[in-house]
């Protein structure tokens, strides 16, 4: 697919106005480019350094056209918008990511049935429309297995693990008033992510593959590079996965390794995500540069460097609480705050990215710094 090539002082429109536009829009803006961005929060992080903001709902059709009218190019910070309205956009205006990955994304059992047809390895699951599929998934999947809604929800929200008959009440009560996909649990022994960019000319950049660690469902740290041999394997299912879902810019693939060793794709986000943030200072390219690149039309690099292996740390509001007094004392963390306005325990309110020549050494320091945090 070609598409068009923009200059110096054209224009970005970016749906979102989060953390991910905000970086996105420091990204374009030491490109040379200009950058709108539409978010309903007045307040959002990416208002401060966006040339132009338009304060209106992510379904505000008008304000969506006015963004069209005003932008080069448009591209979004996450999948939650309405796939509906962006292929009414792709229409009229420039948007060279499309909507069908969102479309196919933004629904858990689309996404499972489409990884399904590429032939990646994926756990089993079921569609949950009703008890008897709720009954069914205990058959076929047996405990333990996890329940999650269709559409949204994000860190944790939306999902309930069915350990035993006890959790079913719980179960249950997510099916009430919305379908839902159950996934086999697995006996995890490693989580990793692998981020990728695609651009013109179907230009494929892999970024090294990611080491995560979740807590309460939320993304903990990010090592890099993974301490683990599957890089090349999950390299392989990305490649299956291009070849039947419509990707430009940047996207990231997450993956569980069990014990016994087997790496199976777990779910995409069609766009620059949390574990892939260490690029900024630990890669000759961030995430989001390529995805600039990528979206308007440049050439990307042929691989990514790593510049130094990184541990990166999220922030939530617990984390300023018990570290901001220390991150003066420490010009080795290098800390990013996003701009929000309200600081809430579990809210992510920012990231720090090490770098370091040992891994496990620094892991564990990092790790003696958050132990107030649960």
């Amino acid at each position: 697919m070609n598409f068009n090539k923009l200059k110096f002082g054209d224009t970005i429109g970016i749906i979102g106005g989060g953390q991910l536009g905000k970086m996105m829009a420091q990204s374009a803006q030491k490109m040379g480019f200009k950058v709108i961005c539409l978010d309903p929060n007045p307040d959002s992080p990416c208002k401060p350094v966006a040339h132009e903001f338009i304060t209106a709902a992510y379904d505000d059709e008008k304000a969506l056209h006015e963004l069209g009218e005003k932008s080069d190019v448009i591209t979004y910070e996450f999948e939650n918008i309405s796939a509906e309205q962006l292929n009414r956009l792709t229409q009229q205006f420039n948007i060279p990511q499309g909507y069908q990955a969102i479309q196919l994304l933004q629904d858990r059992l689309t996404e499972k049935q489409t990884l399904e047809q590429a032939g990646s390895k994926i756990v089993p699951f079921l569609s949950i429309k009703s008890e008897k599929d709720l009954n069914d998934a205990i058959h076929t999947l047996g405990y333990p297995f996890i329940v999650k809604t269709r559409f949204g929800g994000y860190d944790g929200k939306g999902q309930v693990l069915v350990k035993d008959e006890t959790a079913l009440q719980e179960a249950r009560a997510l099916i009430t008033n919305q379908e839902c996909v159950a996934e086999q649990y697995l006996d995890i022994s490693l989580e990793v992510s692998l981020t990728v960019t695609i651009g013109n000319h179907k230009q494929i950049t892999y970024f090294p593959l990611q080491e995560n660690e979740h807590r309460n469902q939320i993304l903990f740290k990010t090592i890099v590079p993974a301490r683990t041999d599957k890089e090349q394997e999950a390299r392989n299912e990305v490649n299956k996965i291009i070849d039947q879902v419509h990707f430009v810019g940047t996207f990231t693939v997450e993956f569980f390794i069990d014990k016994s060793n087997h790496l199976y794709v777990n779910e995409i986000a069609p766009r620059p995500h949390n574990s892939g943030h260490y690029s900024i200072e630990a890669c000759d390219y961030s995430q989001f540069d390529t995805h600039i690149l990528a979206v308007t039309g440049q050439k990307l690099p042929e691989q990514i460097e790593i510049l130094k292996p990184a541990v990166m740390m999220n922030l939530l509001g617990r984390d300023l609480d018990l570290l901001e007094e220390q991150f003066s004392s420490h010009p080795e963390w290098h800390v990013h705050i996003y701009g929000k306005s309200e600081r809430k325990p579990d809210r992510k309110m920012g990231h720090m990215t090490i770098l370091t020549n040992d891994l496990n050494e620094t892991e564990k320091d990092m790790l003696k710094q958050f132990e107030g945090r649960e």
